[in-house]
């Protein structure tokens, strides 16, 4: 907010601590840190793998966009695609499909 200092440092760290604990938001935005403001395109990719795998829509299109840039390969991101639709599959129910069929009808 206004007024208020940025703690970049703090912000990481809490960061680290959400992805640890299997945050897929907070993994996507350290492989966005890393890629864009600190050049490391390796770990990004590291995060942005662990992030797809974990059903991060926006992760997989960053790994798409590294790929077509050269700094992923083909092999991992065919597995962080078999991930990132297994990680979608896994939750899928009747019960969240019945739903969002009844929300489809109003």
């Amino acid at each position: 907010g206004q007024g208020v200092e940025r703690d970049m440092k703090k912000a990481v760290h809490h960061w680290e601590e959400a992805a640890i604990g299997g945050h897929p938001g907070a993994r996507f935005v350290l492989g966005a840190n890393d890629a864009f403001y600190g050049s490391k395109f390796n770990r990004a990719v590291k995060h942005f793998i662990i992030a797809a795998s974990q059903g991060h829509d926006d992760a997989l299109e960053q790994l798409k966009e590294l790929y077509k840039n050269g700094k992923v390969t083909k092999g991992e991101l065919a597995a962080a695609l078999r991930a990132h639709q297994a990680a979608v599959d896994s939750t899928k129910s009747s019960q969240k499909e019945a739903a969002a069929h009844a929300t489809r009808i109003f």
